[in-house]
């Protein structure tokens, strides 16, 4: 399964190679260096999906928010798978069922 997050270009380096364009991209405060080659005319404030270093394309803001949404949601619901399964080995252990 592959995941592609959501980040916005702060930074374009000056390279004459269109194919090894890169640029800083900002993933919630957390700054990357990302291949930006795939994507066609690509500008400082343009929000765009990484994966695996590389950004695959572009989105519009309220995309990447729903994005954000959709990740804030999955981290809710492993946090909660996690915290039932500590509680089921705890009624175990309480139980002294190995």
């Amino acid at each position: 399964m592959c995941l592609g997050v959501p980040g916005r270009i702060e930074e374009i380096s000056g390279n004459d190679d269109p194919l090894f364009i890169t640029g800083k991209v900002n993933f919630g405060g957390v700054l990357r260096e990302v291949i930006l080659a795939g994507i066609k005319d690509a500008k400082i404030g343009d929000w765009v999906i990484v994966h695996a270093g590389f950004a695959l394309n572009k989105l519009n803001e309220e995309e990447a928010s729903e994005v954000f949404e959709y990740l804030r949601q999955i981290s809710k619901f492993a946090q909660n798978e996690l915290e039932d399964t500590e509680d089921s080995s705890d009624r175990t252990e309480e139980a002294g069922i190995d």
